[in-house]
């Protein structure tokens, strides 16, 4: 029996072994997604104890509890951090074959240096310990992310923010790790929501004229992407949870918008026949930047209205859609690539039933450079040893495996980090298994490289930035 979580965790084999520790371990991290925010890192925010670095922001924690029966007070209520740390260690023996299960001893290990589990018996020790080492210089932001030897990370931003955290960071010298944002329109998309008015009001001062038409609204954008760009950003993303291929003429475009404005009710018609003229323009736009474009598809989001009311969104109420999309894809796919105004895309599905479609999807608009269109990494539902297993054999099965871009954290934690040694570990020992079943030759130089070049090279050769 091997001992828990011990060195070789996950590794099966002894080319699992070799290629992991003598090869991916020690590769530097780009986490080219996540919710970080750049203020906490250019403050260097100190935190005022293992619940809030822990627990604070983090749904996926937070699903679990409810599940485990906890009360929303211990959750995102008014309990007292020591409160809703217990429940934590009350939580965590119930969470076998969970990834949270993992995940939460592997920062306890990473992070702290404690091998104990986290049980009610070892709460006690483990807060004190913990809450000892986050008091000292080694846990501010910027320490943890150098602790990880981060050397780049995109956080997601609304193209009417001002970046002045990231200008901060750029301009700071003792800081060696590259914090670029990524820019995010759902804002300009969502043009159903009543928020939508409000939205462009913004869109307007930060633009510095006045957006009174469909047209006005698109050399914002345009404006903005300008803005975006000198600050280094080098991704967009986007959340398709609903149909995003309908076309529409600039006139109807016009129209739609126009009545957005004055709070007119949309229908779901016409907000999909918005929502795809603007992709479309931004689309092009991203190609004549070199950007890479990421599409997120596929999330049921904000089911649970009573709590949402009490909470607000985005909360830890989430699931899966089940929508069909793959003509909306291909067709929105083909409308930028018929003008060669496809830019680098990279796609995730959150139903893995959609992984081969996905996957094949993607093989249609090859070209440019090695891996154009990137089937993304296990997302959101699926980043536990079998989605990520399943998404890399079936890129594997479909595509050119070697050309992945890689793991990235999508998370509001600083210690998520240890999210790209789960994944790693489990890339290695997949290709280990390949190994030892005759498969793939025992070229361990060969094979070794590929491992480092989707643990890291890949993504940066991929956006062209020099970390």
């Amino acid at each position: 029996m091997k001992a828990f979580m011990d060195e070789d965790f996950l590794l099966e084999t002894e080319t699992a072994k070799q290629l992991y520790h003598d090869y991916a371990k020690t590769m530097p991290i780009f986490d080219y997604h996540c919710h970080l925010t750049a203020q906490e890192i250019a403050e260097d925010k100190r935190f005022s104890s293992l619940t809030e670095l822990w627990l604070g922001g983090d749904h996926y924690k937070w699903r679990v509890l409810r599940a485990n029966g906890v009360p929303e007070t211990y959750v995102t209520g008014s309990a007292e951090e020591r409160e809703k740390f217990n429940k934590w260690a009350e939580t965590v023996p119930h969470l076998i074959g969970n990834p949270l299960y993992h995940w939460t001893h592997l920062e306890l290990k990473r992070c702290f240096g404690i091998t104990e589990v986290l049980t009610p018996a070892t709460a006690d020790k483990i807060w004190e310990a913990c809450n000892q080492k986050i008091q000292s210089a080694s846990f501010s932001a910027r320490e943890i992310i150098r602790s990880f030897n981060v050397k780049g990370l995109c956080t997601t931003d609304d193209p009417v923010d001002s970046l002045e955290y990231h200008q901060q960071i750029k301009q700071d010298p003792s800081f060696d790790c590259k914090v670029l944002p990524t820019f995010r329109p759902d804002g300009a998309l969502n043009i159903e929501g009543t928020a939508f008015r409000e939205w462009v009001l913004r869109l307007e001062e930060v633009a510095g004229f006045p957006i009174n038409s469909y047209q006005d609204f698109l050399q914002a954008l345009e404006k903005r992407i300008d803005f975006f760009h000198e600050a280094g950003c080098r991704l967009s993303d986007h959340g398709l949870d609903s149909p995003f291929f309908l076309p529409a003429t600039k006139e109807r475009c016009h129209y739609i918008f126009k009545r957005a404005l004055y709070n007119e009710q949309i229908s779901e018609k016409e907000a999909v026949q918005f929502r795809t003229a603007v992709l479309i323009h931004l689309g092009k736009q991203y190609a004549e930047k070199g950007w890479a474009m990421q599409l997120h598809i596929g999330g049921l989001r904000n089911n649970n209205q009573r709590i949402e009311a009490e909470i607000g969104p985005n909360a830890g109420f989430d699931s899966i859609a089940d929508f069909t999309y793959a003509s909306d894809l291909s067709n929105f796919l083909n409308e930028l690539d018929k003008t060669e105004s496809l830019p680098k895309t990279i796609l995730y599905n959150l139903n893995p039933r959609d992984n081969y479609m996905i996957a094949s999807m993607a093989g249609n608009f090859q070209g440019d450079v090695p891996g154009k269109v990137q089937f993304g990494t296990a997302w959101w539902f699926n980043d536990h040893i079998d989605g990520m297993e399943n998404q890399m054999r079936t890129l594997a099965n479909v595509g050119v495996f070697s050309r992945f871009i890689g793991m990235l954290t999508d998370s509001r934690s600083l210690l998520s980090y240890t999210r790209h040694e789960y994944f790693r570990r489990i890339l290695t020992n997949l290709i280990g298994k390949w190994v030892e079943n005759g498969e793939l030759p025992a070229d361990i130089e060969w094979l070794g490289k590929v491992v480092q070049d989707i643990s890291y090279n890949n993504v940066c050769h991929y956006l062209d930035i020099d970390l």
